[in-house]
């Protein structure tokens, strides 16, 4: 998880435990990371393929420019446009274990891309870098599930599965997320989460936010998996998005690609990028 803080709420008096935020800097959106099943040159090449296509989407903000087919054909050549790269064993500390050698260990691989030759690859997709200061979100999230339905906060453990997958979400949009304190969660009502009310606005900043985005979550057996509704005010207008059937890993990482494109500049939100 990139950022949880506990803030002192509109509605009560608590003591902050703020960390002073990171200065955003441009050059850290031109890296990316995946988990590949070994150092060997072909899962490489492969790493270096879908690291391309999520460092297009953290780069601009526009989760659809990895989807043109000029992104694919890129892809394919991935190699020509990484800078460095470098591999972190994820069973770092267990010992190998019968014929496993340490080319077929699951590692995390991290690549750093070349600027220009990537903004060139961009431009030439339509799209632009996205280098300003990127806001940060303050999640307002309703879930309803079969026999409950609440807010997720910042400090109950019942929410702490959700708060990671949008911790994970996050960082490959590079934006950082925060949730209300459990006190400002329970005094919101779920039914009325709106983006451009001055209430969640200042409930926003409460919780270390810049603007606040709204979620409503429902399980549905008809659609097997959950429905995700999405509200985020820009530019004077309220944008609203959705997606139904998926898990809540999918529905958050579409929530901050809807937010990303909204914020850079690069279009509406859009449920199925790809």
């Amino acid at each position: 998880m990139r950022r949880i803080h506990l803030f002192p709420t509109l509605l009560a008096l608590l003591v902050a435990l703020a960390v002073p935020a990171a200065a955003f800097e441009p050059s850290d959106i031109y890296t990316s990371q995946v988990v590949v099943s070994g150092q060997g040159e072909a899962n490489r090449l492969t790493g270096f393929g879908i690291c391309l296509e999520r460092v297009l989407t953290r780069v601009t903000g526009d989760v659809t420019l990895a989807g043109k087919p000029e992104a694919r054909a890129a892809m394919t050549k991935a190699a020509d446009y990484v800078a460095a790269y470098s591999y972190r064993d994820r069973l770092e500390g267990r010992p190998i274990h019968d014929e496993q050698g340490t080319y077929d260990r699951p590692h995390n691989l991290t690549c750093r891309f070349k600027t220009a030759p990537l903004d060139r690859l961009i431009g030439d997709l339509g799209g632009k870098p996205w280098l300003m200061r990127r806001p940060v979100i303050a999640v307002f999230l309703d879930v309803e599930k079969p026999a409950a339905r609440y807010t997720v906060a910042a400090n109950n453990e019942r929410d702490l599965a959700m708060r990671q997958s949008l911790g994970n979400a996050s960082n490959l949009i590079a934006l950082d997320v925060v949730f209300p304190p459990e006190t400002a969660a329970l005094n919101l009502d779920p039914a009325h989460l709106d983006p451009a009310s001055s209430v969640l606005k200042e409930a926003a900043e409460a919780a270390g936010g810049d603007l606040p985005l709204a979620g409503r979550l429902v399980w549905s057996d008809a659609d097997h998996g959950w429905v995700a509704d999405w509200a985020l005010e820009q530019g004077g207008t309220v944008h609203r998005w959705s997606v139904r059937g998926v898990s809540f890993d999918d529905a958050f990482r579409t929530a901050l690609w809807g937010a990303a494109r909204l914020l850079s500049g690069s279009g509406e939100p859009v449920a199925n990028p790809q």
